[in-house]
Formats: structure tokens, sequence, C-alpha cells
């Protein structure tokens, strides 16, 4: 196995735990800091993110007792199951806004979704409507970030899988 990979393997709990919290904090900041409004199929994957937290953190304080030692393999899989939801719905996502199928009803853009923003703009007095889930906001290379967050989970998946078929995870 490649000598940089076994470490992040090793504590695999810990490194999606911090790759989740990473991806939750990008996603805040390309909202608050670059102003980029979420879709409702945006705020599902950030839930996928939350899932992934709280299962890493749980298998990082489980592994620590009695009865959690011989967990830390069950763990990483059901990490890799997240993940692997993760990356099927942001594919998903990222078919909508390619047009190759179409998101939910409630992504037609017209469906009010509750947040810091749209609490704001009620109180001003102003409409809010949530962004359509069929138009990417941003696209960095030709993929939109439900693109790049596929790829991401799909990687993070991957590697949840990698660790459950080590001994020592």
């Amino acid at each position: 196995m490649n000598r940089l990979l076994e470490p992040v393997l090793r504590r695999w709990r810990l490194t999606a735990f911090i790759a989740s919290a990473t991806m939750l904090a990008i996603a805040h900041g390309f909202q608050h800091i670059g102003g980029l409004a979420p879709c409702y199929l945006c705020f599902k994957q950030r839930e996928v993110y939350w899932v992934a937290l709280a299962v890493a953190l749980v298998g990082m304080l489980a592994v620590r007792t009695k009865l959690g030692a011989n967990s830390r393999r069950w763990f990483n899989l059901a990490l890799g199951l997240v993940f692997l939801f993760g990356a099927g719905l942001a594919a998903y996502h990222a078919g909508a806004e390619w047009k190759w199928w179409p998101g939910p009803s409630v992504c037609g853009g017209g469906a009010a979704t509750v947040t810091a923003e749209s609490m704001a703009a009620l109180l001003k007095g102003e409409v809010f409507s949530a962004p359509s889930c069929d138009k990417a906001a941003w696209v960095f290379a030709g993929l939109s970030m439900a693109g790049w967050n596929a790829l991401f989970s799909l990687a993070l998946a991957a590697l949840s899988f990698q660790a459950f078929r080590r001994k020592y995870a």
C-alpha cells in the first residue's frame, strides 16, 4: 500500500471527520462569503456531511471503550455507505443541472427554503425564493459544485471501504 495512504487509513474516522467539516466549511464559505445561495439539493448534500461528522465522532469515541474496540471496521463501513449515498445525491444534483433528468419538484426555484437569509428577507418585507436546483451557481473546470462534490464523496467512500478492509482499522 502507498506509504502516504497508510496513516490516513489508520486514522480514518478522524480523517473523515476533518474532511466532512472541511466540506461543510467550504459550502458555508460559498454561501456566506461568496453570496451563492444554496438550493434544496445543496442543503441535502450538506446533511450527508453532518451525518458523516456524527458517525465519525461516535466512531472515534466508541473505539476508545471496551465494547467498541472491535467496532472500528464497522464505523469505517458506515462512513463508506454515508459517503456513497452522498456521491449519488450529488451526481443526481449534477445531472439535474445538466438537464439529464428533472430535479425534485421542490427545486423549481419558487419553493422557499428556511435559512438565515430567507428569514432576514422576510423580516425586511422582501420576497425570498430558493434558487433552482437545475442551474449551476458555480462551475470550475466544467464541473459544478455538485459535480465536484460527487467526485469528492466518491473518493471518501472508496477510502472508507479501503479502511474497512484493513485489519488495523
